[in-house]
């Protein structure tokens, strides 16, 4: 264990108990030690948000985080989104409304998606693109992206009307 630190990190709900070399970034922890895929590797450079995740509800590119930096904190990966068996509503929306081509951009855009609907349940299309601008997609043109953060708004909106409404 030369040259490597002993970490816990709370991932997805779950701690998890890591021997890493401390300049290891968290998406190389995540991919590599941990066998979270789901994060994607992009640029590497902190530009094109693909390997965006959250940590304590906020999204944070895993590419220059360290996972050293992060203990204590609740990191939630594309693999943490789903609940129950149930895809969370962003992703359902994402698979109706065919928002996802080739896939590898997604699971940065479905969290950053997350984190602004956590912050503002009804956003604007204007929210919605300015929550995304740090998510580079090549395939889609972004609009059917753009519905389907909508369409989970309105869902999950609804979904706690009802509940309100049951009370």
């Amino acid at each position: 264990m030369a040259g490597k630190v002993l970490l816990t990190l709370n991932v997805n709900g779950e701690q998890y108990e890591v021997a890493v070399p401390v300049h290891k970034t968290l998406l190389e922890v995540l991919r590599e030690d941990m066998g979270l895929i789901g994060t994607k590797h992009g640029c590497e450079l902190g530009e094109c948000g693909t390997c965006t995740l959250l940590v304590d509800g906020r999204p944070v590119l895993s590419c220059l985080a360290l996972p050293i930096e992060l203990q204590g904190c609740d990191i939630v990966t594309v693999e943490g989104m789903a609940s129950g068996g149930r895809l969370h509503p962003l992703q359902q929306a994402f698979a109706e409304l065919g928002a996802a081509q080739c896939g590898y951009c997604t699971p940065g855009i479905l969290l950053s998606a997350q984190a602004l609907l956590a912050e503002v349940p009804k956003p604007t299309r204007q929210q919605i693109r300015a929550a995304l601008a740090g998510n580079l997609c090549r395939c889609t043109g972004y609009t059917k992206i753009l519905d389907a953060v909508e369409l989970a708004a309105l869902r999950t909106d609804g979904a706690a009307d009802v509940a309100e409404a049951t009370r």
